[in-house]
């Protein structure tokens, strides 16, 4: 091709794209005067006149064209009718090459005649592609083959058209910066020249063939990952002629064909989606080009699809192969923390800290495919989709309106995940074309769980560094140690970290396990761990801890402080009955987990409705678990009585004195995900839930059906970050179990602060930054019903977005907390620095060695406080199991030995005064005890001092279920 044709070709795409681009401009500024009655039809014109004239330059140019013309036939589900009408004239096939022109190629390449090759050679092509056309044949062995021939010229026609079609593209993103497609150009003129080499596409085939197992039946084959289709054989290659096995079959676009053979299209399509599920997720090898013409239909039942051209194929790193299947996990789960997680793994980073966006794009690129039928609605949908989330963008980021339409919240695109994209538009394409429904995340699902299957459960019988690497303190975690690998093996842990203390020192500290079903890093000591209802015995001693300051008093009338809650009778509730759960204000905001959970994200809007709420029973009547209300009575008396953010006085009272900066938070800050590990459900225990009969300490809203029904459904909601932010005080806490142990160790000695931690411990604790300042999140929308994963969309993400955009997610020059061990991978950057040396981060722990002997109560007797014994037995119900704000823990005699608060889910905190004893347990795999309780009981044993009753019937590792480890 000379310089003169290829500035003509230039020159003409250049020209195409102006000219549309002006039509469509033009368009747009005339349709402020013209009726809305008539504007459907201008578009409706543009449209048709502006696909003629792409139709046109496609096949004159052909080249790549074709290919970009083919891809654009396939997107019925996006692109305007008109489109897909034309150009898919571009599957069917191109003006034919002369035959002479074929027949010399083949000569040349394979070095002999036409006759000492072929008894039979069929001079009118099958089809005729961008850069090949297709041959029937008869070998001399009679062997029916097809014959894959190279257009002569078209590679230097298709290198000049990848420049051609970059230029266009970076034109586009400098013009209209929404639509920047430049990370996917880049990996097409990558990828795309290699489609010019028919030994690479001969050596593609054979491996796809070998992969999928088309030489076997289902039959031999597990039925996860049986797929059932047909590929060619290879019989001869060279880099410009490929002889490939003659399948006789029926292309996709010829519909009466396959009516008239009573194909089951939806069957077929997934089966074909099936076949590339396979090929991403289990091989890691696909075939990057799922159009239309790229399939035929076998003639004989059962009408199996038949995969052709394998020139255009990606190859996926193990890594990158994982990630792809934790992104596509996590977006069928709803972890935003994982689904981050897989974008730092991909190299998919971005500039702003707007995690529910990410997921909502994540979420619309696995959705359903839609019919063809639908394609102006789905348009209209994913337009008002990017407009929302424009506008959303704009406010977090403050910027104008032209700012933000040129602002690309991506800082990098991999290329490794650009073939892979277009391969799910193309697949979602042919769906639309097919006229079918295809649910991607029933079909891809199992595969993408196989590939992640060697990780996610490789227990403590595979995997040799399950129970994470830190120094063992005692006889006594030796043997938890044992225990814990044991329920490892019997599938009860997914994830755990165990903190004990004894005498003021630290005798365990043990973490196992990985951070979620699909996050495979391991627990390590500061890992942050979702708690739920221990959140209560932290908010309790915030309360105590304002008593003990003189703000405030336990038989004090809360509308004393909190004028607002005086209405609806509840004037004479006072503050030991919140602590007590006597305050009749049980079931208090229980319909927000029914009608608008959303709610519990507006902290402001909780206090406001717990301030109307009616109580049931008289004050100090009877005591019944304040299981979701409890938090927000304490809270708005906290903030009442103390003027300042409850998660200012939690740092004042308990964060700062007990050096535990970055490991315990109610709603967490943005910055921490890389630490947070992902809930999951023991469906075991859920069944034997299922069949326990009513709890009459439990409110009317918080039976066991209820608690069942809240068990499946709260995994989904508390892995999502704007519910993991939210300021939740009876259920939101977030830490590490030597936080919470930490807590509790002080507890048991009265308030008394513990020295150091164990300087062995790494990182050390006390060495993260403590960002717990938020403001508060506001609903301007209630609405009643729909699903709750669209509410949260609608929960504003209010976060200080100065400080956020120096701590995003895409700051490349950040920090890895841990780079050599892979642990640990870069989600947000949290500022922290030489967090990895040993150095500065114990100087940060002995900083604080002058408050050993501090405490945070003064109060000589505020262990019967929290109890409420001795003088403070007339302000709790004699008969309860809780004093003010803490579970009593009894020994088997009867006689009180501690107490403390469990979480659903079988996280706890607990301590023991006599014995000077604190522990806790954090785990991520939610269940109803069996865990915890057999640690518990096991520690205890060996040190030898009274098992709390509640924990001692889980002597062994079957689960009792008559009395749930639930507060």
């Amino acid at each position: 091709m000379g310089w003169v044709n290829i500035y003509r070709r230039r020159m003409k795409v250049f020209t195409l794209a102006f000219v549309i681009y002006m039509d469509y401009k033009a368009l747009q500024q005339r349709e402020k005067w013209t009726r809305k009655s008539k504007i459907a039809d201008l578009w409706e014109k543009a449209h048709e006149r502006n696909a003629k004239r792409v139709l046109s330059l496609m096949i004159e140019l052909e080249g790549l064209w074709v290919k970009l013309g083919q891809y654009l036939s396939t997107r019925a589900d996006v692109l305007p009718e008109a489109y897909i009408y034309l150009l898919k004239q571009l599957q069917d096939s191109l003006p034919p090459r002369p035959l002479e022109e074929v027949c010399q190629t083949i000569e040349k390449e394979l070095g002999q005649s036409m006759n000492d090759l072929f008894l039979d050679f069929a001079k009118a092509p099958l089809a005729t592609a961008s850069i090949a056309q297709v041959h029937r044949a008869t070998l001399l062995n009679g062997q029916e083959v097809v014959v894959k021939v190279q257009h002569q010229g078209v590679k230097t026609i298709i290198l000049e058209d990848l420049k051609n079609a970059k230029s266009v593209v970076d034109w586009i993103a400098w013009a209209e910066p929404q639509y920047n497609f430049s990370p996917m150009i880049d990996e097409w003129c990558k990828e795309a020249p290699k489609e010019l080499d028919f030994n690479r596409e001969a050596e593609n085939t054979r491996t796809v063939s070998r992969n999928l197992g088309c030489k076997n039946t289902c039959k031999d084959k597990t039925p996860d990952n049986c797929v059932d289709v047909l590929i060619p054989e290879v019989i001869q290659s060279t880099e410009k002629v490929l002889l490939l096995e003659f399948m006789d079959g029926i292309r996709l676009n010829d519909y009466e064909s396959l009516e008239a053979l009573g194909v089951d299209k939806q069957k077929l399509v997934e089966e074909i989606t099936r076949a590339y599920a396979h090929q991403i997720y289990v091989d890691g090898f696909f075939n990057g080009d799922p159009h239309p013409g790229n399939f035929l239909v076998s003639k004989d039942a059962p009408h199996r699809p038949i995969l052709l051209d394998f020139g255009l194929t990606k190859l996926l790193s193990s890594p990158m192969k994982q990630a792809l299947a934790k992104m596509f996990l996590a977006s069928a789960e709803g972890d935003h923390v994982a689904l981050l997680s897989a974008f730092e793994e991909m190299g998919l980073r971005l500039r702003v800290d707007m995690p529910e966006q990410a997921m909502e794009v994540t979420s619309v690129f696995f959705r359903n495919s839609t019919p063809a039928s639908e394609a102006l609605e789905n348009m209209k949908s994913l337009a008002q989709q990017r407009t929302k989330n424009q506008k959303a963008l704009q406010e977090k980021m403050k910027l104008n309106q032209k700012e933000a339409k040129r602002f690309n919240p991506v800082d990098a695109f991999p290329g490794d995940i650009v073939i892979f994209t277009r391969v799910l538009n193309l697949l979602r394409g042919l769906s639309s074309t097919m006229n079918v429904r295809i649910v991607y995340l029933d079909i891809m699902r199992p595969f993408a769980e196989s590939v992640l299957h060697g990780n996610i459960h490789k227990g403590p019988a595979l995997n040799v560094h399950w129970i994470y690497d830190t120094p063992v303190h005692s006889d006594v975690e030796a043997k938890l140690r044992q225990l814990l690998v044991e329920l490892g093996n019997g599938d009860k842990i997914l994830g755990i970290q165990v903190c004990a203390y004894k005498d003021g020192e630290v005798i365990i500290d043990t973490a196992a396990g990985v951070l979620g079903r699909y996050d495979p890093r391991p627990v390590q000591p500061d890992s942050l761990f979702p708690v739920f209802s221990v959140t209560k015995g932290i908010t309790a001693g915030m309360l105590h801890w304002l008593v003990d300051n003189g703000k405030l008093k336990l038989e004090e009338n809360v509308a004393n402080v909190w004028p607002q809650f005086r209405v609806n009778g509840k004037d004479l509730i006072k503050v030991n009955h919140v602590l007590n759960h006597t305050s009749g204000l049980h079931n208090g905001l229980a319909s927000l987990t029914q009608e608008n959970p959303s709610l519990m994200l507006d902290w402001d809007e909780c206090l406001s409705q717990i301030a109307m709420s009616v109580p049931e029973t008289e004050p100090g009547s009877e005591q019944l678990y304040h299981y979701l209300s409890f938090g927000w009575l304490c809270g708005g008396i906290i903030e009442h009585a103390s003027g300042k953010k409850l998660q200012e006085i939690l740092e004042e009272a308990f964060i700062r004195p007990l050096n535990i900066d970055g490991e315990l938070y109610i709603g967490i800050p943005p910055g921490v995900e890389s630490r947070l590990a992902s809930l999951t459900l023991d469906t075991d225990d859920m069944k034997k839930l299922s069949g326990t009969s009513n709890r009459p300490d439990l409110p009317s809203s918080f039976q066991p059906q209820d608690i069942s029904r809240l068990m499946t459904t709260f995994p989904v909601l508390f892995n999502t970050l704007n519910v993991r932010r939210a300021i939740i005080p009876a259920a939101n806490g977030h830490c590490s179990a030597r936080a919470l142990a930490r807590y509790y160790a002080s507890l048991a000695d009265g308030g008394v602060v513990p020295p150091p931690h164990s300087s062995s411990s790494r990182p050390p604790l006390g060495s993260h930054p403590h960002r717990p300042k938020f403001p508060s999140l506001k609903s301007h929308q209630h609405q009643k019903g729909g699903n709750f994963r669209m509410k949260l969309v609608k929960a504003a993400n209010c976060f200080d977005t100065s400080e956020q955009i120096q701590k995003t997610i895409g700051s490349s020059d950040g920090d890895y907390r841990r780079k050599a061990s892979g642990d640990y991978l870069k989600i947000a950057n949290d500022n922290i620095s030489n967090s990895n040396n040993p150095t500065t981060a114990e100087t940060a722990v002995h900083a604080v060695d002058g408050r050993n002997n501090s405490k945070i109560f003064s109060n000589p007797r505020i262990h019967d406080a929290f109890l409420g014994t001795g003088e403070y037995e007339n302000l709790v119900l004699p008969s309860g199991k809780f004093g003010l704000g803490f579970k009593k823990c009894y020994a088997k005699d009867g006689s009180i030995v501690g107490f403390g608060h469990s979480g659903m889910g079988g996280s706890t905190g607990y301590c023991d005064m006599k014995n000077r004893f604190a522990i806790a347990v954090t785990l991520n795999k939610m269940s109803f005890g069996a865990v915890t309780g057999n640690i518990v009981h096991l520690v205890c044993s060996e040190l030898g001092i009274a098992v709390p009753e509640e924990y001692s019937r889980f002597g062994d590792i079957q689960l009792n279920l008559e009395k749930p480890l639930i507060n």
